[in-house]
């Protein structure tokens, strides 16, 4: 397909999908849910319900990070965004990699630093996330609640005692590898995972004590295995998916998720082109992991971990320029996984109001009230409770 055709395509998709949602075209539905697949009522989710929603999206941004298109300080554009989205609390992911151990020690904590002075500079649309009070006081608030969170334990280096540090600066969730590997495990490319090393038990056991909560997503199979035995507490894939639905290294075999949801996990599906084999996915494909995904773990055990930013993606103008570029960079540091040649988003999810639909359309599709509630946030809710006390 020429590039062309290709913009021009998720151009009309986008557009179609922003002109349905401005008629309020969306339909919506919801009722009651129990055991492992919810009850096919169909009802109505309103936007009231959704307001009166706890909403957690597991791993996303305020702005974009996949192809980053914003930078700091945040617009009054990008605040205004975060402020229609309804969402209650993002994982947001603070750590950076650099060139070495010392420097994504040092870029980690600059991160932290600039997200600090973006809540301090806007107290109405940010707040600090350290414990679930904080999560109840944003959605009274009507504020975005900021939860500090790594997708890799590069900045922990060697020393265990750095995790006390990140703890301390408000990091209270801990992606154990991203897709290579480290000191912990290995991630989600490594031809053959050796499992979590003897220093990633150490670090797990840590963050137990912590109460820091242990992240699989990017980890490869028996590094995602061996994390849920290793951890005291229970454990998050806060974005991945079901390769059950799509063979892909991002996602996850049944048995894992089954045992990490036997054991109290649990899992967000991602809105990223890891969900289906050809093309562009859509957000029948999103449904397809996510359906499953309840079916198989139960409805305690799933939600969302968008891996969006809230402000929508821009595809205009030179984005596939500036898309190719990133592409290109992550190839050459070996960290692309299969499918990264596709712009990283769901056209009809790409709107600060994507858990709003997400809702609606679980609601048409027959389910449940109490099981959308669940997966907008009430699930991870329960999780950040009952991991981070200590």
């Amino acid at each position: 397909m020429k590039r062309r055709d290709f913009v021009r395509g998720l151009v009309s998709m986008t557009t179609a999908s922003g002109i349905l949602m401005s008629l309020g075209c969306v339909q919506s539905a919801g009722s009651e849910s129990n055991s492992r697949a919810s009850s096919m009522i169909a009802g109505t989710f309103s936007q009231k319900q959704y307001r009166d929603a706890v909403v957690i999206d597991a791993l996303a941004s305020p702005i974009q990070f996949n192809i980053p298109q914003r930078s700091f300080p945040l617009t009054r554009s990008d605040l205004e965004s975060v402020k229609s989205s309804g969402i209650t609390a993002v994982n947001l992911t603070v750590n950076r990699r650099g060139n070495s151990e010392s420097n994504s020690f040092e870029a980690t904590l600059s991160r932290i630093a600039q997200w600090e002075r973006e809540i301090d500079a806007h107290p109405e649309v940010f707040s600090r996330v350290r414990s679930v009070a904080d999560i109840r006081a944003a959605k009274q608030n009507a504020t975005l609640g900021l939860i500090h969170g790594f997708q890799d334990t590069l900045p922990f280096g060697e020393d265990l005692q750095r995790i006390d540090t990140f703890h301390g600066l408000g990091v209270r969730i801990a992606q154990l590898t991203y897709n290579i590997e480290n000191t912990v495990g290995s991630g989600s490319l490594v031809p053959t995972d050796s499992g979590l090393t003897e220093f990633g038990r150490q670090v797990v056991e840590r963050m137990d004590d912590l109460g820091m909560l242990v992240d699989l997503s990017h980890c490869g199979p028996q590094t995602t295995i061996d994390g849920i035995r290793a951890s005291r507490k229970r454990v998050a894939i806060t974005h991945s998916g079901c390769n059950t639905i799509f063979k892909h290294p991002r996602n996850k075999d049944d048995a894992t998720l089954r045992e990490m949801a036997d054991r109290g996990g649990v899992l967000g599906i991602y809105l990223m082109p890891f969900l289906n084999p050809v093309g562009p996915p859509d957000i029948d494909d999103m449904f397809s992991h996510l359906e499953y995904a309840v079916n198989l773990c139960g409805e305690d055990h799933v939600g969302i971990g968008s891996d969006q930013g809230i402000v929508p993606l821009d595809i205009a103008g030179d984005f596939m320029t500036d898309f190719e570029r990133v592409s290109a960079s992550r190839q050459a540091a070996g960290i692309a996984a299969p499918r990264e040649d596709i712009p990283p988003y769901l056209p009809e999810l790409n709107s600060p109001l994507r858990m709003q639909i997400i809702a609606e359309k679980l609601a048409a599709r027959g389910h449940s009230t109490r099981l959308i509630e669940k997966i907008l946030g009430d699930n991870f809710l329960r999780l950040f409770e009952e991991v981070w006390k200590t």
